[in-house]
This record gives C-alpha cells, structure tokens and sequence, in this order.
C-alpha cells in the first residue's frame, strides 16, 4: 500500500506569524503594492503573495519577526495599517461565523 490516503490533497501553505502549515483557504493572502501590506480576498491580485491566519497575534508576530521582509524580499518596514484594520474586523466577527468555514471561502460566499 502507498500509505496515501483517499480522498482529495489540499494545498498547503505556512502563515508567516506563527509558521503553523495549514490549508490554504483558512490563511488569509496578502500581496505588497506600493510599500503597503495589503489583504488579497480573492486571492487574484498580481504579485508575490504571503499567506497569514487572520488573527492578531499572527499578525503581530510576522511585524515583530520581520516575516514580510523576508517573504517579499525586500527591505521594511511595509505599512501594515489596512492588513491590521481587517484582520481586527475578522477577530470582531462573531466566533460561529470565524470557525464555520475557511477564511476565504467565506468571503467569497458574501459576494463582496
């Protein structure tokens, strides 16, 4: 036996705050534009990306780690305001709506 298991594999990413390797749609991707750390939602935007679990102590951690240096490859600090402002109105959320489904599935699913 191959020991793989049935069903579908999922990609897996690692969040850049506290380095746990995860599915892909419960991180939340963020891209940098203009010297500005910023949520992709639709995980379209054009870029490197970066994958982070949409909680603060995540966020923390990359800032104080100086993750986003190293996975954009480029010298910091990036402004993190708008990534900050999201990810604190996700941790808001009611804790069914956070829990239910993956991150990104449920903002597609709202149809913003």
């Amino acid at each position: 036996m191959s020991g793989r298991t049935r069903g579908r594999s999922r990609p897996q990413r690692t969040c850049v705050g506290c380095r746990e390797c995860t599915d892909k749609g419960a991180l939340l991707r963020v891209v940098l534009t203009g010297g500005s750390v910023i949520p992709d939602l639709r995980g379209r935007l054009p870029g490197r990306g970066a994958y982070l679990h949409p909680v603060p102590s995540c966020l923390e951690q990359a800032v104080r780690r100086r993750a986003f240096n190293r996975a954009f490859r480029g010298p910091g600090p990036f402004d993190v305001a708008q990534l900050r402002e999201q990810v604190e109105r996700t941790a808001q959320a009611p804790k069914e709506t956070r829990t239910e489904r993956p991150y990104r599935e449920r903002y597609l699913a709202s149809g913003k």
